[in-house]
């Protein structure tokens, strides 16, 4: 995880820009001279500093914005009815790059793409290869996906190895979000790897519309503490402030904790005491990479780009974590990588 260790900085200096920055603009720009490169970015459902997919992609574009002197803004969406309109006020404005975040709106991307032809648009955590499109997909959108259910493998075969209980659990939003079913599927594969015998209680919030289940903390809350009561030693919380309530709560229970999508060490300081590290796709430098490749003229548009993931460092547990299981952690991390170890998770929920 070494290797990584900078990104994570970078990550980190990057993300206190929020603490200061609404939209990045005060006057509205205009995107349609060609000496000003302008990039819009539209929202799903929560906050822009929602401590998770949101805040890392603002981030991003933030980082590109003081690398590169692009101008920046975000709507923030409200109503799923208005991804379309939210999208083509970025298209109607002359945007040279729109970066709609999450898997609900995939389609409303893909339409827009057809309709701007001449903006460049990155669709995060967004299935656009061309089995999923016209043939002829546009070559100005790219899909920004990861491999989710690699960093919830890695996730879950820690988790095995430091519970002492043998007992541990997932707080998950919806498993509609491929995403989401990756990564929480990844966890009880890399646990089950570990030890098949191994007592594990995944649980998705399918109980809500999918509008709710990525914005509420108080479930993810109340089925951590739940699971806390029945013996779960450590926990994984995943999608947005739901897994962040599961998590909080949890570290709050004094057990460990696994984070999501981004180093909650540095977004959840209430869990680093218990935090053991988080399952991560990063995201930041995967935005800040198209940007610029969109800026410079070598955008790899029509189908999908497969960004990094990993496990975050272990930060307080650097040390504390033993040797034992820092190396089978290395064996997964090799394993993964050259093939010899299969998540064997479906991309999507059967």
């Amino acid at each position: 995880m070494k290797k990584f260790s900078s990104i994570f900085i970078l990550i980190f200096s990057a993300a206190m820009l929020l603490q200061a920055c609404g939209s990045s603009t005060e006057a509205a720009p205009d995107c349609k001279s060609a000496d000003v490169f302008c990039v819009g970015m539209v929202t799903d459902f929560g906050k822009i500093d929602d401590k998770s997919l949101n805040q890392s992609v603002w981030t991003g574009i933030e980082s590109a914005r003081q690398a590169m002197g692009i101008t920046a803004e975000y709507i923030l969406t409200t109503d799923s009815k208005d991804y379309d309109k939210n999208i083509s006020t970025f298209g109607e404005s002359g945007y040279d790059v729109i970066v709609t975040v999450g898997y609900s709106l995939r389609d409303a991307t893909a339409r827009s793409a057809v309709i701007y032809p001449e903006a460049i648009f990155i669709g995060v955590d967004q299935d656009h290869t061309p089995k999923d499109v016209d043939p002829t997909s546009p070559k100005n959108l790219v899909g920004l996906v990861f491999l989710e259910d690699q960093a919830g493998f890695k996730a879950g075969a820690l988790a095995a190895q430091m519970s002492t209980s043998q007992k541990i659990g997932a707080v998950c939003s919806s498993d509609i979000v491929a995403s989401i079913w990756r990564y929480c599927e990844g966890f009880k594969a890399g646990a089950l790897y570990i030890n098949p015998g191994i007592d594990l209680n995944v649980v998705y919030h399918n109980d809500t519309s999918l509008d709710q289940a990525f914005i509420d903390p108080d479930w993810g809350a109340a089925m951590a503490k739940k699971m806390v009561e029945g013996g779960v030693d450590v926990l994984f919380g995943a999608g947005g402030e739901t897994g962040n309530g599961a998590i909080s709560a949890a570290a709050k229970e004094g057990i460990y904790v696994l984070g999501c999508d981004d180093d909650q060490f540095y977004l959840l300081p209430e869990a680093r005491k218990w935090l053991l590290s988080s399952a991560v796709k990063l995201i930041t430098p995967g935005v800040f990479d198209l940007i610029k490749s969109a800026k410079i003229g070598e955008f790899p548009g029509g189908t999908n780009y497969t960004g990094l993931t990993d496990l975050a460092p272990f930060h307080a547990f650097a040390k504390r974590i033993p040797d034992e299981v820092k190396n089978w952690m290395g064996v997964i991390d090799k394993g993964l990588l050259d093939g010899s170890i299969q998540t064997n998770v479906e991309p999507t929920k059967p």
